[in-house]
């Protein structure tokens, strides 16, 4: 049993972060399957390997380490993108079945996880097998947010951008029901990290795709690249500010 911390603690930032995350995991998925068009199932055996080492430095700190668990979230939200087209385009399932899916896998995924450890609290998070519970959530989580933010573009046929403030409705509901309400906080957490998945994935195609289908097309490459550094920038920040409370504490 570990006896630190090893997740980061919901805060402001965390979201900020989050969005950028799956901004980032929508533009990276689709530059490896659209532009370098190296398909789906290539695309998702990147992707999960990229997810598998993560993962495995991730589990094998001693604490948390902000570096290690901002590139397993990227890792989930570029895997989450390859797994839902995965789902609708290889296997034809659609967004719509494969959101049950994939909402089934994360309920089941949650309900081992309160059995075995009786809540579903995600910071702090100290043992490494409820942490695995958590990246496991989070894969689903992401994969479920991706194939959402799809059905609202391609089934519901809202636009990009509009797609992207229903979502963001919906959060700032869920903002209002943990401020206002007695709401399960951490049911309310699982609600708006799905939904933070489809706000951020919107907003991906909305800077990528082609100007006829509403989007900015700045392309995948470039807004990868600029996701990816804004991500950089906010890691150190949080670096930063780690070593400032740990110099205090000592």
């Amino acid at each position: 049993m570990e006896t630190l911390n090893k997740v980061a603690q919901i805060t402001l930032l965390f979201w900020i972060m989050k969005i950028i995350a799956t901004t980032l995991g929508e533009t990276l998925g689709d530059f490896l399957s659209m532009t370098l068009n190296l398909g789906y199932s290539t695309s998702l055996l990147i992707t999960a390997l990229f997810f598998a080492l993560t993962l495995w430095i991730q589990l094998g700190a001693k604490d948390y380490v902000p570096i290690y668990f901002w590139l397993v979230i990227v890792a989930t939200t570029t895997l989450g993108t390859e797994i839902s087209d995965f789902l609708d385009r290889s296997l034809h399932l659609g967004y719509s079945y494969g959101s049950l899916l994939l909402l089934a896998g994360l309920v089941s995924t949650l309900a081992l996880w309160n059995k075995r450890f009786r809540n579903l609290n995600v910071f702090p998070i100290f043992q490494r097998s409820k942490e695995v519970y958590f990246w496991i959530a989070i894969l689903f989580s992401n994969s479920l947010g991706t194939a959402f933010g799809d059905f609202l573009s391609d089934v519901v046929n809202l636009s990009y951008l509009m797609g992207a403030l229903v979502t963001a409705g919906i959060i700032l509901m869920v903002l209002a029901l943990h401020y206002f309400t007695k709401i399960n906080h951490v049911l309310l957490f699982w609600i708006a990290f799905v939904f933070t998945r489809p706000f951020g994935a919107t907003l991906g195609d909305f800077l990528t795709k082609p100007l006829v289908n509403g989007g900015l097309d700045l392309g995948t490459l470039p807004a990868s690249l600029v996701a990816l550094v804004l991500m950089a920038i906010l890691v150190w920040m949080m670096q930063r500010q780690l070593l400032k409370n740990a110099q205090k504490a000592t």
